[in-house]
């Protein structure tokens, strides 16, 4: 056996397996620790984290859409989504091709405290990757590409080809500026 073959499997190894688990797991803890505290005190957490950022990266993003990233029922979507427009930071409007359809859409407060989250998410990513260099970031986005099912995938690479919806509005634009009826102000997912 070639023994350059067999080194390049080392990380196969189950030990290198879990300790890229811990990598994970501690990568992730520290890389939401900011967003934490910033959303704690705001009586908040990670689930409403994350559709401020799918709905700030996705103007006018459908519920349906939104349910099928994050992989949550439409009840605990609800639940996270009511307080956000009860708040103030979402709103929800009707299709215009679809009536039923419901686009969800920063609205300036939400903006401005996505991009909070986003900054201190982004320091964290830039040091990283200034401290790792091209070749190790290029290395950690296969790894993680790699970690993705092929439904995820094609959604970042459907994504990277640009919006294939009309519906949606221009960055910050809100649904009553792109010519859609805002819903009623209740945090029901329709």
């Amino acid at each position: 056996m070639d023994p350059r073959g067999a080194a390049s499997l080392l990380f196969l190894r189950e030990e290198e397996i879990r300790l890229g688990m811990e990598l994970l797991f501690f990568g992730y803890r520290d890389f939401t620790a900011g967003p934490d505290e910033i959303l704690a005190a705001l009586g908040m957490g990670r689930a409403h984290h994350r559709v401020l950022y799918f709905v700030g990266r996705h103007p006018g993003i459908t519920v349906s859409e939104l349910l099928a990233i994050l992989r949550i029922t439409k009840q605990s979507l609800g639940r996270v989504l009511k307080p956000l427009i009860e708040g103030g930071y979402v709103v929800q409007a009707r299709g215009r091709s679809d009536r039923r359809q419901r686009l969800l859409t920063l609205t300036a407060k939400g903006e401005e405290l996505e991009r909070r989250l986003f900054e201190r998410q982004r320091d964290t990513l830039s040091r990283a990757y200034r401290e790792s260099g091209a070749q190790a970031v290029e290395g950690f986005r296969r790894v993680m590409l790699g970690m993705m099912g092929p439904e995820a995938r094609a959604r970042l690479e459907a994504r990277e080809r640009g919006p294939a919806r009309l519906e949606r509005g221009r960055p910050g634009e809100t649904p009553v500026e792109a010519g859609r009826a805002p819903l009623r102000e209740s945090g029901k997912v329709a």
